[in-house]
């Protein structure tokens, strides 16, 4: 997918509140389960950073995107955002960070979709959003089913220390988490 043909004029009416909403907050003691069924605890006092990437749903060639899912602000471009974090994969672990992707789909479309994109790290669900919800990320919802909106959280030492919202465009965005990590 053409990162340019994203919508690049979508309404951020609460960019300032999510930003001092999660700034130097703390993780919620919550664990999720990853693409394998294995459950992964977020709140961790580990020497590297954790990079990690919300997102709302990656389609699958076998099942149809939910009805208008392009005409919604931030809905595309999933895929292309995990395949540009899969690339940079190795520049995130050379700068002591670990991505992590989460979303509210099933761990079944997860694992599915680390098997066809070729991704090795975790993918976690949220599918019941505990971790949503207690966090108070930004959402939307279709078809009476809640998607998280695109943002990027890094944590250190379970202190959340940026906040990337709104993501406007995937390949820039992920070179800028790359420059902060360089510079922080």
């Amino acid at each position: 997918m053409d990162d340019t043909n994203l919508k690049k004029d979508q309404p951020i009416p609460e960019v300032e509140t999510i930003y001092k909403r999660f700034i130097n907050r703390t993780l919620p003691s919550i664990s999720l389960p990853n693409q394998d069924g294995n459950l992964l605890k977020l709140n961790r006092y580990d020497t590297f950073r954790i990079v990690i990437y919300f997102y709302s749903m990656t389609g699958n060639p076998d099942k149809k995107l939910p009805k208008n899912w392009h005409q919604i602000n931030g809905a595309s471009g999933c895929t292309l955002e995990n395949c540009c974090f899969r690339d940079n994969y190795e520049q995130f672990i050379k700068l002591n960070a670990l991505p992590i992707g989460i979303s509210t789909q099933s761990i079944d479309d997860i694992k599915e979709m680390t098997l066809r994109l070729n991704i090795k790290y975790d993918i976690l669900s949220d599918s019941n959003l505990l971790f949503t919800n207690k966090l108070e990320l930004p959402t939307f919802s279709v078809d009476k089913k809640t998607y998280i909106r695109r943002m990027t959280i890094i944590v250190e030492n379970n202190i959340i220390k940026k906040v990337f919202y709104p993501v406007v465009s995937i390949k820039k965005h992920v070179d800028n988490i790359i420059i902060w990590l360089n510079q922080n």
